[in-house]
């Protein structure tokens, strides 16, 4: 039984090449080391969960009381960040009673994805600022002539009926800094000495930001061929079965 997540930071992205010389972009991630910092069980708290941080130096003068309380409980280093991740047990899911195989205090490094091929991830998208409706939401705007205003999204509401503003109507406003979710990005790499993790795409936030990986959710099926001979291209395929077919006789 393990956790099915880990905290990091994002270091940037770079791009790497397969045994086939094809080349994939990727986005590194330093992936803990993280401290489980108290569990949760399904007969104290209502649900099984590992609450984790990630170990990094902070001063003992940036701590609360009450933080420092909670450390003291289970006898771990404070951490400024700290998050809740699922715990697998042996059958695949995040129930059970095979809990009490982890317990407080344990570290979580990133070799907990070996045997994962993929991963969701969340993090905090860049803040952006106040912005108009063409950058927020991509609208075209009016015409670009001489005498108009084409920064601007147009009508919003009805005129008699219903005489109001429909909500989640897209208008001008605070762009970014939200939680964004990205799900099933491909493991293209695992460093275990240097806590890192390479996975393909792009990964919400700026460099050195804080994200949460976990094992994915719900991975997508692997694709397969005829009779265990790879992926098989359809559009070469249906040109292999049009030139075997006999040409039809003129009658």
């Amino acid at each position: 039984m393990s956790v099915t997540g880990i905290l990091g930071r994002k270091v940037g992205m770079t791009q790497v090449f397969d045994d086939r010389g094809e080349v994939h972009p990727i986005t590194v991630i330093k992936a803990g080391p993280c401290v489980i910092t108290q569990l949760k069980t399904q007969m104290k708290d209502g649900y099984d969960a590992a609450q984790i941080g990630l170990v990094e130096f902070v001063k003992a003068s940036k701590v609360n009381k009450a933080m420092t309380g909670h450390f003291a409980k289970t006898d771990v280093p404070p951490v400024r960040i700290i998050k809740e991740v699922g715990i697998e047990t042996s059958t695949g899911t995040s129930e059970g009673d095979g809990s009490e195989a982890v317990k407080a205090g344990d570290r979580i490094m990133v070799d907990i994805f070996s045997d994962a091929k993929f991963v969701d991830i969340i993090g905090t998208s860049k803040g952006r600022g106040f912005a108009g409706v063409v950058r927020r939401h991509g609208f075209g705007g009016g015409p670009k002539s001489h005498g108009h205003m084409f920064q601007i999204q147009g009508s919003i509401g009805a005129s008699s009926f219903p005489s109001r503003v429909f909500p989640g109507q897209r208008m001008p406003g605070h762009f970014g800094d939200a939680q964004i979710t990205v799900r099933n990005l491909r493991i293209r790499g695992i460093d275990v000495e240097e806590n890192l993790i390479m996975v393909e795409g792009a990964v919400p936030g700026a460099r050195d930001g804080v994200v949460l990986v976990s094992k994915a959710k719900a991975p997508p099926r692997e694709r397969r061929g005829f009779a265990g001979s790879g992926t098989v291209d359809p559009l070469k395929a249906s040109k292999k079965a049009s030139a075997g077919k006999a040409p039809a006789k003129k009658k």
